[in-house]
């Protein structure tokens, strides 16, 4: 699929080189198609790391896609250059007025906080309500889920007493649903994460259909309003070393982290991660495109409601 993005973006060279297809805006403006107008809410501490990810597994559809990066109005990002976001991002403040074919907002590391502790849970909220209306479908990742199923139902999280960390397997409670055309029975996701969301939680909702579990690593998938909104509390979208980065990281710093299972081969940090997800990654955010973006949204946007 070729992704329409803002000139000079550093993801542009970057995946390129893994033979990604995309364009900028004034060539994708010389095509005859309206794009399906996808907005990111990056809320990652290291953002170009995340649109990198991100970029990746949009891009194997046929569908021409628009990517316009949202930043919170009230947050200034401490880990991401001040040039850059001014560059690529866009204030909420900015984007209200306008309505989406889809959008993706993703987790942060805030899973140890209340959510009435995070500095911009409020403007964080407006912008959940603001998609149920202005957005034809949104995924929320990690995070971003667990704080979407709390705002809209109340659902709470729970902390963990040990890191959810490394790839694990998953079945589908609902097979027939269009989210997993082309999935295995059984398929492998990374978790990074401290909290939990709880099934009892989620089922005492009818509104709400969990559509993936993992005995090990709990609730993965739930969805809402027909695929108006579907959480997801994995990381299909991490590049093969992202969990690697993030171990490692933590052990420099003299933190409590334990290796991620089922992540490396042979368990052996030196041979380097099994990458076993990627087929999945690229069909979830294909089949969320096509069944819950391209064909549900109407062409003239403005009708989104």
């Amino acid at each position: 699929m070729p992704l329409r993005l803002p000139k000079n973006l550093p993801a542009i060279e970057a995946l390129k080189e893994e033979n990604i297809f995309v364009m900028d805006y004034e060539r994708g403006n010389a095509q005859c198609i309206r794009p399906l107008r996808i907005c990111i809410l990056n809320l990652m501490p290291i953002k170009e790391q995340t649109e990198n990810d991100l970029i990746r597994v949009l891009s194997n559809t046929p569908l021409q896609v628009e990517i316009t990066f949202m930043m919170i109005s009230t947050h200034i990002s401490k880990n991401t250059s001040s040039e850059h976001m001014e560059r690529f991002y866009t204030p909420f403040t900015e984007l209200k007025s306008q309505k989406f074919d889809g959008m993706i907002i993703t987790g942060a590391p805030l899973e140890q906080m209340d959510y009435e502790e995070v500095t911009y849970w409020s403007e964080l909220q407006e912008i959940f309500t603001w998609a149920s209306t202005h957005v034809t479908s949104t995924m929320y990742i990690c995070w971003a889920a667990q704080a979407g199923l709390y705002h809209f139902y109340g659902v709470p999280k729970y902390p963990l007493d040990h890191k959810m960390f490394g790839i694990f397997k998953h079945a589908k409670t609902d097979s027939q649903c269009p989210i997993f055309r082309g999935f295995d029975d059984e398929f492998y996701v990374p978790h990074s994460r401290h909290s939990e969301v709880r099934r009892e939680d989620i089922l005492k909702h009818p509104e709400l259909e969990i559509l993936s579990e993992s005995r090990e690593s709990g609730v993965y998938m739930v969805m809402a309003r027909d695929g108006r909104e579907i959480f997801v509390t994995g990381h299909s979208e991490y590049a093969p070393d992202t969990l690697d980065k993030e171990y490692k990281r933590d052990l420099s710093k003299g933190l409590p982290i334990e290796m991620p299972v089922n992540y490396y081969r042979d368990g052996d940090p030196n041979k380097g991660p099994l990458m076993r997800w990627r087929s999945t990654a690229n069909l979830l955010f294909a089949n969320w495109l096509n069944y819950y973006v391209y064909q549900a949204t109407p062409f003239n946007i403005d009708e989104i409601c």
